[in-house]
């Protein structure tokens, strides 16, 4: 069956979590466009468990276009489902299963509309591209780019199928997750002086952190097409201590900068770096030599900010019929997409407020849409 509901129930069908490998549905996709005489690449990663798939419709002579998605989903562990979260089950209008929203709705559409795009020659070539990884830092998608990068014919637009209920998106935030390892020394808490305690230099850092934080909520840092209109920073995980009568020696803590499209969220690190060496370094060294603080980045991926009266933005306007453009808190693989020098935008059926949440769904009708977009596409490119 080659319909956007069918090929929709055979991927929700292969556990892609990030954890495990994507090479059956990889696999699968292979064989699907095989049918249809499209050749594809596999670009692995190093221990060849996982797989970017990149295929052409069309003559590859002329810039084209990329309809991009990833291929794995968030876990469901210890989230109450109440269906099967890897089985399709439809239900009022509704299809459900993990990866229905986010994003293997758009993805079943891309293969359902293969055959239209077939149907007649291509003004310009159609790309697919399918990546690894990017739920847990956009990971697989950078060897994929780093092959489009060698090919004569920069693609003219690039479109995300992230759900925005087939909202065209022109931008969205950039994010830098570290770590940071506060190394102490431990001692008696009845002679807490005598140590260096981890967690209380953590917590200054934690709290340097959030002070930064208030200082890019300034009135003339903000864009208001964002919401919140700032760049965020916060801590989310921190760990440390063995029992509390042991000053303890080690605590470490995770922390995230969602940087608006124009601000490098760098600059917060290095800000939070020079305040350890120089405020908290001397004085944790002057009672344990060996004392130290290290950070080390965990992900990062930049901003995506579409120029609204470009190209790329008149085509998904066309295709959306609406030229009212919008952004969205969470971020994609389109900044790494536009860092390249391919035009993209983000527009992909269901909405993120069912992305990662038990019962994840996609409606009918924003399939059936998405179908339509893609037809429009053809439509198009057969003119």
């Amino acid at each position: 069956m080659t319909d956007s509901r069918s090929l929709l129930a055979r991927l929700v069908a292969f556990d892609t979590t990030s954890r495990e490998s994507n090479l059956q549905l990889i696999e699968f996709v292979r064989d699907y466009l095989a049918e249809f005489d499209v050749p594809c690449q596999l670009i692995f990663n190093a221990e060849r468990s996982k797989a970017n798939l990149y295929a052409t419709l069309g003559d590859d002579d002329r810039p084209g276009i990329v309809l991009s998605g990833h291929t794995d989903v968030v876990p469901v562990d210890g989230q109450p489902w109440t269906l099967p979260p890897f089985t399709l089950s439809e239900r009022d209008g509704k299809l459900y299963g993990r990866g229905t929203a986010d994003m293997k709705g758009y993805i079943a559409c891309v293969l359902a509309a293969v055959p239209t795009l077939l149907a007649k020659p291509l003004n310009m070539p159609v790309h697919i591209a399918l990546s690894y990884d990017e739920e847990i830092g956009c990971l697989g998608v950078r060897s994929l780019l780093g092959e489009l990068e060698q090919r004569p014919h920069r693609p003219v637009l690039c479109i995300i199928g992230e759900p925005t209920e087939l909202k065209p998106v022109l931008g969205h935030k950039g994010k830098l997750a570290m770590r940071c390892d506060v190394h102490g020394a431990a001692c008696h808490s009845a002679y807490a002086p005598q140590g260096v305690n981890a967690i209380e230099y953590a917590a200054q850092l934690i709290g340097e952190l959030g002070r930064i934080g208030t200082t890019l909520r300034a009135v003339e840092l903000q864009d208001q097409r964002f919401d919140p209109p700032f760049t965020t920073v916060q801590t989310g995980v921190i760990s440390g201590g063995k029992a509390l009568n042991i000053v303890p020696a080690d605590c470490r803590f995770d922390f995230e900068i969602r940087a608006l499209p124009d601000q490098d969220p760098r600059t917060v690190a290095t800000q939070l770096a020079d305040f350890a060496q120089q405020q908290l370094l001397p004085q944790m060294r002057a009672v344990a030599a060996g004392s130290d603080i290290q950070f080390a980045e965990l992900s990062a991926y930049p901003g995506l900010a579409t120029d609204p009266q470009g190209r790329a933005a008149q085509l998904i306007a066309e295709l959306c019929g609406s030229a009212e453009f919008t952004t969205v808190a969470f971020g994609t693989e389109g900044g790494l997409f536009d860092a390249i020098g391919i035009p993209t935008m983000v527009c992909g059926p269901g909405s993120m407020d069912q992305g990662h949440k038990p019962d994840e769904f996609v409606s009918v009708a924003q399939l059936q849409a998405c179908d339509a977009m893609l037809d429009r596409l053809a439509t198009m490119l057969h003119g």
